[in-house]
């Protein structure tokens, strides 16, 4: 009866998608029938890793993640885990072989965010990597179903993506960064005088890797493609959002979508992927 507690926990980590990312939630909607169920399993994996480390304030975050940790790697080993979080995750780890190095600089960055850290250029592409590029990897050991001649193709412009999405959520989140968790994540940036030209340099740093992601994307295998451009689009339209505001204005007021207008991204998004226009 252990197929039950496989499928409870598949359930669990696609509520936590659901319930803490609907535009992620939206997006793997959207890819084949066959890859959603391994997309929430990551995702809810690393969803709860980045709560204990960002919102258990009135707990210890330490012990609580250190626990979080030895329970990812003695899931993996044993192919089981009380947590369905961890269970469902460990399946797919273990499923498609995913390289127990991408878990530890995951997990790596994560800790990271557990102490107040002075973010230089090595700082800032450390934590990226682990935060975000591994996580685009991760993902596409799904995409490709094993295909590793596909894996290592499209693997520089998975890591590219991730790695545009989280400076994204960095700029997004710029305030509760600063005002609730006392840290900045962009080196060479003072909280106290984010300036428009510091927001602008940054913007040009991510406007660039979205341009070297798209080509990736256009080269994913067809199950996986819509998925992931209605993820790109989404992040673009927040990106050109945020553009369009002043340093003070995202540091005063969280940037969002309304959700009319990610109705009219979805179909923009569909029919761009249906007549081969991305």
């Amino acid at each position: 009866m252990k197929h039950l507690f496989d499928e409870y926990s598949e359930v669990a980590s696609k509520l936590v998608t659901k319930r803490y990312s609907t535009s992620f939630y939206a997006g793997v909607k959207c890819l084949g029938k066959d890859l959603r169920a391994d997309v929430h399993n990551i995702y809810g994996f690393v969803r709860f890793a980045d709560e204990i480390v960002d919102s258990f304030h009135d707990y210890n975050k330490e012990e609580l993640f250190n626990e979080f940790k030895s329970n990812t790697y003695s899931s993996i080993e044993r192919g089981i885990s009380l947590n369905p979080i961890l269970n469902s995750f460990q399946a797919t780890v273990n499923k498609f072989n995913i390289d127990i190095q991408l878990i530890d600089q995951f997990l790596h960055s994560m800790e990271m965010d557990l102490s107040k850290i002075e973010y230089n250029e090595a700082k800032y592409d450390e934590y990226i990597l682990g935060s975000a590029e591994v996580v685009g990897l991760m993902c596409l050991k799904v995409f490709v179903q094993g295909d590793e001649e596909e894996y290592e193709k499209l693997k520089p412009s998975a890591m590219t993506l991730g790695s545009a999405f989280q400076k994204i959520n960095f700029l997004r989140d710029i305030k509760d960064d600063i005002n609730n968790l006392g840290r900045v994540y962009f080196p060479n940036v003072d909280s106290d005088q984010f300036s428009d030209e510091d927001k602008k340099i940054i913007e040009v740093e991510i406007q660039k890797e979205f341009d070297e992601a798209l080509l990736g994307i256009k080269m994913l295998p067809k199950p996986a493609r819509f998925g992931v451009f209605l993820s790109y689009s989404y992040y673009e339209k927040l990106l050109q959002k945020i553009k369009g505001k002043s340093a003070s204005g995202i540091l005063k007021e969280r940037v969002r979508i309304p959700g009319y207008r990610k109705l009219i991204i979805f179909y923009i998004s569909y029919f761009k992927n249906i007549f081969n226009l991305i």
